[in-house]
């Protein structure tokens, strides 16, 4: 199938919106509360693209946590979540093989499930403080207790 002038558009116009999102949220222009869970693995996917995994993670922590800081909500702020989302959506990446963070999304919709990380966390361990101060560990293994 050829590609068609429709398509074509639909691609360059897509690939706009996200480098809209990834430079708004690289420059901190999005509320806090307009910036969905699809919204964050839009941007990290984007940002794992762009740099290396380290400076990826860094920013994308930082941004982040500059976010929540700026509405108040600095409690709702976790290294351990946001590390290993990125962790997460690293390891997808290299096991994926897309075109585009659409389709990455569309073969691995398990990462839109906030929980996903209950399988390698208890509640207790990623709901602690330090976990929100500093990355920690997983305390399952393989879905069980460690």
């Amino acid at each position: 199938m050829l590609p068609t002038v429709t398509n074509y558009m639909k691609v360059i116009v897509m690939a706009e919106i996200q480098e809209t999102l990834l430079e708004r949220f690289e420059q901190q222009r999005i509320e806090a509360a307009e910036f969905r869970h699809i919204d964050h693995i839009q941007a990290a996917y984007e940002m794992l693209d762009k740099y290396d995994f380290l400076d990826a993670c860094a920013r994308y922590a930082s941004t982040i946590r500059t976010m929540a800081e700026s509405v108040g909500a600095l409690d709702k702020y976790n290294t351990t979540i946001t590390l290993a989302f990125m962790s997460l959506i690293a390891e997808r990446k290299s096991l994926t093989d897309v075109a585009d963070v659409d389709a990455f999304i569309e073969a691995n919709p398990d990462l839109l499930n906030r929980g996903i990380l209950k399988s390698w966390y208890s509640d207790e361990r990623l709901d602690s403080s330090t976990a929100r101060r500093q990355f920690v560990l997983p305390d399952k293994v393989v879905g069980r207790a460690a």
